[in-house]
């Protein structure tokens, strides 16, 4: 059986922290000033005794040691509020005449200083007492002082006031209840808020979720924000890539169709050519298309490695061309990730090296680097490389692939649409080697784009 079971709420779960925090607390408090009460009380009183006991030492040596000049006119009940023993040669005083049974003994002793005397049931004298001792010498008699006080008194209103400190304790425990409560209350209201702006979006009221909201939910709102717009990139994805495959199919196939509906002409080697020429269009269409539908773009916790990942394809790509050399040049160690899905950095590196290795003559290096402010790939390559107004076409959208420029253009547009849905920023220009260098930058902080 289970003795605590945990909240299901945040406000349950700060309340069951929060309010025994806040009890020990307080009750910790409250033990400490009673300690610290009893401690200055303690000290205070024997500050004051000591100091009545300076004063009868004064007024001893101004009449000689004289105990008797002191008994009348009632001083001593005036000036002390507690009880006095003076021993001088043979003369005793002590009052009241009922603690004689307790401070005699203390006369006659030879320890000076603060002495505690408790649980003592003798007649009317008190039962808790604190006395302070003195022994002075006045010419050549000796004389000793005891002062005592009654603790019973001050330990009444020690616990008068202890009492009152506990009502004032529970007092402000209620306080800081209602405090926490309150203080939970406003600020689970954006919470509140959110619930209320996600039911507007599952009724389709709204698109994104736009409230205002503290800073600890901002990541939240702008996650989910994130997440809708990458379904809806999908989406958008979904539906360009039916209205290209309906566009781009539609004449191949009635070609083909209308070839093979036409029984008064034979099929010819020209026409078969042409025919499997057809189906070959409609064959690279779909394999492009399918591959556009495969990106994920960005999406919250997915993440890649590039340095692993780039030494597989540089090791594929040298199966592939054994006759060119592929290098990596990176300050990225190997536990790296990048905010990037791994099958879309894949169909990145992966284009950009095949186009590079198709048309290199002997080397293709890639560099992989980062700051703070962004995430850059750069493929160099040894070939012809492409003329500065041939660049500009370059995966142009619009260009079917196998009708791009010879070369460098296969792939391309597949690269340009996935850097743009990171929001990133791809472009081409003449490498160090004389070919062409392809360069993709990325924001350090992905974020995905809304399609054009």
């Amino acid at each position: 059986m289970r003795l605590f079971r945990k909240p299901d709420s945040v406000r349950g779960m700060l309340l069951a922290i929060l309010l025994p925090a806040g009890i020990g607390l307080m009750a910790l408090a409250w033990f400490v000033h009673g300690s610290l009460l009893d401690r200055m009380s303690r000290e205070f009183v024997e500050g004051r005794l000591q100091d009545e006991a300076a004063f009868l030492e004064h007024q001893l040596r101004e009449s000689g040691g004289q105990t008797e000049a002191l008994k009348t006119g009632g001083y001593f009940q005036e000036v002390f509020h507690h009880g006095f023993a003076i021993a001088s040669g043979d003369s005793t005083v002590v009052y009241p005449r009922s603690w004689g049974t307790l401070l005699n003994p203390l006369l006659k002793s030879s320890q000076p200083g603060t002495v505690r005397i408790r649980d003592m049931d003798v007649g009317d004298a008190p039962s808790d007492l604190l006395a302070y001792r003195q022994s002075f010498a006045i010419g050549d008699s000796p004389v000793t002082v005891v002062v005592a006080e009654d603790m019973a008194a001050l330990d009444d209103s020690q616990a008068e006031l202890h009492v009152w400190t506990a009502v004032v304790s529970i007092l402000l425990i209620i306080l800081m209840v209602g405090s926490i409560w309150l203080g939970i209350t406003l600020s689970m209201r954006p919470v509140v808020t959110l619930r209320a702006a996600l039911r507007k979006l599952q009724d389709r009221e709204v698109s994104r979720i736009n409230v205002e909201c503290p800073e600890e939910f901002r990541p939240l709102v702008q996650q989910l924000n994130q997440l809708l717009d990458s379904q809806d990139q999908r989406l958008e994805r979904s539906r360009e890539a039916l209205a290209n495959l309906s566009h781009s199919v539609k004449t191949p196939i009635a070609a083909v169709r209308q070839s093979l509906e036409d029984t008064e002409k034979s099929l010819s080697d020209r026409l078969r050519r042409d025919m499997a020429a057809r189906l070959s269009d409609i064959d690279r269409q779909l394999e492009a298309e399918m591959r556009r539908s495969r990106f994920a773009g960005p999406q919250v916790g997915k993440s890649a490695f590039p340095v692993s990942q780039s030494r597989d394809l540089l090791w594929m790509m040298g199966r592939l061309y054994p006759d060119k050399s592929f290098e990596l040049s990176t300050d990225l160690t190997q536990e790296r990730r990048w905010p990037i899905e791994e099958h879309d950095l894949n169909e990145i590196l992966g284009n950009l090296l095949d186009n590079a290795g198709k048309w290199s003559d002997r080397c293709v290096e890639l560099c992989l680097s980062e700051t703070r402010e962004q995430l850059q790939i750069i493929v160099n390559d040894d070939g012809p490389g492409v003329a500065e107004e041939g660049r500009e076409q370059l995966g142009r959208r619009g260009l079917r692939l196998d009708q791009q420029s010879t070369g460098h253009g296969l792939g391309l547009a597949i690269v340009l649409d996935i850097v743009k849905r990171y929001g990133g920023q791809a472009g081409f220009a003449t490498s160090a080697a004389g070919g062409l260098e392809a360069r993709v930058v990325f924001p350090a902080s992905v974020r995905p784009t809304p399609e054009a």
